[in-house]
């Protein structure tokens, strides 16, 4: 118990919960303010990081799904982890012939909760140091801590950090991670 609540403690500290510097201003994503009176896809638009993956909402058509009431929790990768595909792959989903199997990806990424980091390292702790996360695409995600870092398996073995975490939504939050998170296909 002990060591589940340092954890969780550790968890806290390194996403800055808590403290009034987190919440005293707008955090910054990809060089944009995120502002909680925007929705998801109004703030994501704004980020420079995340260009590849608002292109890919597009194409799947989860515009507006993503602006509806929520709530959502999106584990959104970076640019550079869609660019960490193999050569071809971005291009390829975004083909409208292969706009099933690009939602299938995207709606792994999405828990339909506002699921802030405290309450996802409580859930860690409560189930031992792995809390499964099942998302609006049926795929599940291992969530973990790794040291101080918050981090997700997907169904394939791919592991995606946290980065950025509990960026406020007007329907959900947002947690950045550094990796695409890929369904069992």
């Amino acid at each position: 118990m002990i060591k589940s609540t340092l954890r969780l403690l550790a968890l806290a500290t390194v996403l800055g919960v808590g403290s009034v510097a987190a919440h005293a201003e707008n955090p910054m994503v990809g060089g944009a303010a995120m502002y909680e009176n925007k929705n998801i896809v109004e703030n994501a638009v704004n980020s420079k990081d995340h260009t590849t993956l608002v292109a890919a909402v597009k194409a799947a058509g989860l515009v507006e799904t993503l602006q509806g009431p929520g709530p959502f929790t999106v584990f959104a990768p970076t640019n550079e982890a869609f660019d960490a595909l193999p050569a071809g792959t971005v291009e390829t989903l975004l083909k409208p012939e292969n706009k099933d199997q690009l939602t299938k990806i995207l709606t792994c990424h999405v828990v339909a909760a506002d699921a802030m980091s405290p309450a996802i390292g409580k859930m860690i702790a409560d189930d031992g140091g792995t809390h499964a996360v099942k998302t609006v695409g049926g795929c599940v995600l291992q969530a973990k801590m790794d040291g101080d870092k918050l981090t997700l398996t997907d169904e394939t073995g791919g592991v995606a950090t946290v980065t950025i975490a509990d960026v406020k939504q007007s329907n959900g939050v947002i947690h950045v991670i550094d990796k695409v998170l890929l369904p069992k296909m």
